[in-house]
């Protein structure tokens, strides 16, 4: 029997497999065992991370209050955030013209602050009336940018006129989302634990998510912006299912009132009103600031870096604008780790110290501008933005009754939500000249600086940012 060019015939007749042919199954067999022992390996690391991240989400008490799936929702919801906007930045301001993509912005950015000023005061007293409606209004913002995120990835794949409305609709449930979790926060509080810590272990674990779903975002979209956009859709829709399992006394508002912001100190009011301490007024003056230059830097610093990127960076504004907002995330993460160290420093410094430190620091990058500058800024407006809203959370859980927190709690969130919008409007507004657009906010910001503590209250005693827990 006449033998095949390389192998024996098979006991049927047919010719039998080469030894080049051998050696390629060979190779198949062994890439797929090093893929199944990866894919084990994977997942056995995701699920000790998981393990460790939900002990920890669940310690003291968190697990029994519910607090650990607001901490586990926050974290999903930050990591839809990082593919969104990864996704965006190659997008949104980089395939677009600059004056085309200013304009539009611009428009819908000035057309976010309707909803705020006018329904966001009436949304937390609307809600109190029903039963599940906080629960249902925090899934229906994480399911609104999940829809907005496929509209969004079909914008993207087809290049349709829905980009900008979807993106800034994403920007208004953003803001939205922040508004209900505030109020909701302080239901979920176990015995032992202080709203100032519950806020830093949210905070902590949305930097966790963003860190862990940024880097698989920017590998899925190597396939194309709309593969991430799909991606981000479908955490928004896992934050929603979270958001719906939240434990029914989010939605209690039994034993609260609400607070008036317009009365403080005991000035004016009404029987059914409390008032804000003079504490909380200065540190909400101090953070409406801070709020603004985050706001304004967002905006501003995107558009400028892809106009004017520095020298050596012309083909890479992306990376460029990545390393200032990588900044600004070290030093939120920073202020974060401080926030739960500095217990001996009183609230009220702080939240002052934090007002006079960005105003410094942005007048010196306006004055010497550059990459180490703007790396600079970023760094310490994410670290003062930080710290000043610890600061803030603590006036709060220390001045204002029981009764009424809730109510204080989300109603500063509205309004610190609306200087956002308002610096990021000017941040639009102002011309792309280094100089003069950051010269012009380090001018707003120094004298609000200088109003805030022209009107600051009487000293008072303020427990340090760590008490109660």
């Amino acid at each position: 029997m006449e033998e095949h060019p390389g192998g024996p015939d098979t006991p049927d007749g047919r010719p039998g497999p080469t030894r080049g042919r051998r050696a390629a199954a060979g190779t198949v067999r062994g890439t797929a065992r090093a893929a199944r022992a990866t894919g084990r390996g994977t997942r056995r690391a995701v699920g000790s991370t998981y393990r460790l991240a939900r002990r920890a989400s669940r310690a003291e008490g968190a697990g029994d209050s519910g607090l650990s799936r607001m901490i586990e929702l926050h974290a999903v919801h930050t990591a839809g955030d990082a593919a969104l906007a990864i996704s965006l930045a190659g997008t949104l301001f980089f395939q677009v013209p600059t004056g085309e993509a200013r304009g539009q912005v611009a428009l819908f950015l000035a057309l976010t602050m309707l909803p705020f000023a006018i329904v966001a005061p009436l949304i937390g007293p609307l809600l109190d009336r029903f039963g599940h409606g906080r629960r249902w209004a925090i899934g229906a913002t994480t399911a609104l940018r999940g829809f907005l995120c496929w509209v969004l990835a079909d914008a993207v794949a087809t290049g349709s006129l829905a980009l900008f409305p979807a993106a800034l609709g994403c920007l208004v449930a953003s803001k939205a989302y922040g508004v209900t979790r505030s109020s909701a926060v302080p239901r979920l509080l176990p015995p032992g634990i202080s709203l100032v810590k519950a806020n830093s272990r949210i905070s902590l674990a949305g930097l966790i998510g963003a860190g862990v779903s940024a880097p698989i975002a920017v590998g899925i979209s190597l396939l194309g912006p709309d593969w991430s956009l799909r991606y981000a859709f479908g955490l928004f829709v896992f934050a929603t299912v979270l958001a719906i399992l939240l434990p029914t006394r989010v939605d209690s508002a039994q034993g609260e009132e609400q607070l008036a912001l317009g009365s403080v100190g005991g000035v004016g009011g009404s029987p059914l009103r409390s008032r804000v301490p003079a504490s909380v007024v200065l540190a909400l003056r101090c953070n409406a600031g801070l709020r603004m230059l985050s706001g304004f830097l967002l905006m501003f610093m995107a558009f400028l870096l892809r106009d004017q990127p520095f020298p050596g960076w012309e083909d890479r504004p992306e990376l460029l604008l990545g390393v200032v907002v990588g900044a600004a995330g070290a030093g939120s993460a920073i202020g974060i780790a401080l926030g739960s160290l500095l217990r001996t420093v009183n609230p009220e410094i702080t939240v002052v110290a934090t007002l006079l430190a960005a105003a410094t620091t942005v007048a010196g990058a306006a004055v010497l501008y550059g990459l180490l500058a703007a790396a600079l800024l970023g760094l310490v407006a994410g670290l003062c933005q930080s710290l000043g809203k610890l600061s803030l959370d603590a006036l709060i859980q220390q001045g204002v009754p029981e009764r009424t927190r809730t109510s204080a709690f989300a109603r500063s969130e509205t309004l610190l939500q609306l200087s956002w919008v308002l610096g990021g409007f000017l941040g639009i507004a102002l011309p792309l000249v280094p100089q003069l657009g950051l010269g012009v906010v380090a001018v707003v910001l120094g004298g609000w600086t200088v109003l805030v503590l022209s009107r600051r209250p009487g000293a008072r005693t303020s427990e340090p940012i760590g008490s109660g827990g």
